[in-house]
């Protein structure tokens, strides 16, 4: 008699919990989405929807703005350096995921594209893995319709709330209907004229720029359909209602100043969070900080199972609940290495008012350079006849040790104020030089060392 009624009440709570449905698009700038900023109408009505339906985040980042190590953050709620992926790495053997934590407490889990990227050593976590290629390049809108509908038909069957987690690979280069683009079979709802679109104020307005813009913004046309795909799919199956589902970017857009950086638009992202009965819709927190590491111990909350063991981040339910939540005043982000494993060290600080960057790398001779830089933008601005960009691109290639930006007056980072000859901006940065200094310290950052050695004064 016990065994049975701790197996109903077993199954009782399984029905209760929530499914969690994690929607991802891959290098789309946080502006370019229409409930955060891009002007274009019509750009993202899906995404908008949603977030008209749920709570916006204006103060969401990601911990690290390239694609697999950000997704390591997401899997593990911790930061880079704690879990062993600081780049295009695998997750530590000992650290836990939440793919597994929630397939052990009785979940259904699904991926869908991006599979190579998502804990790669830990593929038996997901009952469900629709490889990237089969999606049409994580490109297909009917694609990612067909496997959410029988990826919910699997879950039900099997008598399990669903953890399922879509990645679209849109707009992620090759952008679609661009020079060269290999994926010309899979079709884009709309085209752009380059006198269409808005060039983002870190990037100088060049004919060659706002054409490859222009392409940009058709892959992002093309996620958002995705978007809505999966989210029509979800409705049709009737599961809406119990479902909390969380969007995101990974980061930024994939050209200079954003993705691979740690300057403003590298990390900020249009994060929304729709939970019927739960959040509040039409919502907006504008006041709190929330990042990467936070993903995983949200959901783990939201599902009503234990938190995994040394995690770096908290779940942001008390925010959806509409409350408040303490320290939450400011983001630590970075960057270890791109794809080519070159080492950049970098290191941030965001307070709301003023962006911190170190760059470990950077020593007046070593050149920066990532995927951001192929294209047609970077060569526009290297070639450009306007000393004032041929300066900006430069700049990018070696950088320098500090940079300061005050993000009320100059979000795009066009203006560093260590290199002004100004004493009020030496206390500025001192002080988030030490705030990093000590976050350092806490989380055991193997950068701690280096930078130590070169910003000591400003520890001083």
């Amino acid at each position: 008699m016990r065994v049975l009624l701790f197996t109903l009440l077993t199954l009782a709570v399984a029905s209760a919990r929530p499914n969690l449905l994690f929607i991802t698009v891959d290098d789309m700038n946080c502006d370019s989405v229409g409930a955060f900023g891009c002007k274009v109408e019509g750009m993202t009505p899906n995404i908008d929807r949603l977030a008209s339906e749920g709570m916006a985040f204006d103060r969401g980042h990601v911990t690290i703005a390239i694609c697999q190590p950000t997704r390591a953050v997401w899997m593990t709620g911790r930061y880079p350096h704690r879990s062993g992926a600081l780049g295009f790495d695998k997750i530590n053997p000992g650290v836990p995921c939440l793919p597994e934590a929630l397939q052990k407490g009785g979940y259904y889990t699904a991926i869908f594209a991006k599979e190579a990227h998502v804990v790669p050593s830990r593929h038996a976590a997901f009952d469900k893995i629709v490889p990237q290629k089969a999606l049409s390049h994580g490109r297909s809108i009917e694609g990612f319709r067909e496997a959410t509908r029988e990826a919910i038909k699997a879950a039900t069957e099997a008598d399990k709330p669903f953890f399922i987690m879509a990645n679209a690979a849109d707009p992620h280069r090759p952008f679609a209907g661009a020079k060269g683009d290999p994926y010309k079979n899979v079709p884009y709802p709309r085209a752009f004229k380059p006198d269409e679109i808005p060039v983002p104020g870190f990037l100088p307005d060049l004919p060659e720029i706002r054409t490859e813009l222009a392409t940009y913004y058709q892959s992002v046309h093309r996620a958002d359909a995705v978007v809505g795909g999966i989210l029509d799919e979800l409705e049709k199956s009737g599961q809406a209602d119990n479902t909390l589902v969380m969007f995101m970017s990974d980061h930024g857009m994939p050209l200079p100043y954003a993705k691979t950086n740690c300057y403003y638009w590298s990390t900020v992202t249009p994060w929304i969070v729709r939970w019927p009965g739960k959040v509040e819709k039409a919502t907006r927190d504008a006041k709190h900080f929330v990042a990467g590491i936070d993903v995983a111990p949200t959901f783990l909350d939201a599902a009503g199972l234990p938190q995994m063991d040394g995690c770096d981040g908290r779940s942001i339910l008390p925010l959806l609940k509409g409350e408040d939540q303490a320290d939450r005043n400011r983001v630590f982000t970075m960057m270890n290495a791109p794809f080519s494993r070159i080492p950049y060290p970098m290191r941030a600080v965001n307070d709301g008012k003023f962006l911190y960057i170190w760059n470990g790398w950077a020593d007046g001779e070593k050149k920066f350079r990532n995927e951001s830089m192929s294209g047609l933008t970077f060569n526009a601005m290297k070639t450009s006849e306007d000393p004032a960009v041929q300066k900006r691109a430069e700049f990018y290639l070696h950088r320098c040790r500090e940079e300061l930006y005050d993000l009320k007056k100059d979000p795009a980072c066009l203006n560093n104020l260590i290199a002004e000859p100004n004493d009020d901006w030496t206390p500025r940065a001192g002080a988030m030089a030490k705030a990093m200094w000590h976050w350092m310290k806490d989380t055991e950052d193997p950068q701690r060392e280096l930078f130590t050695e070169q910003v000591k004064p400003a520890l001083d």
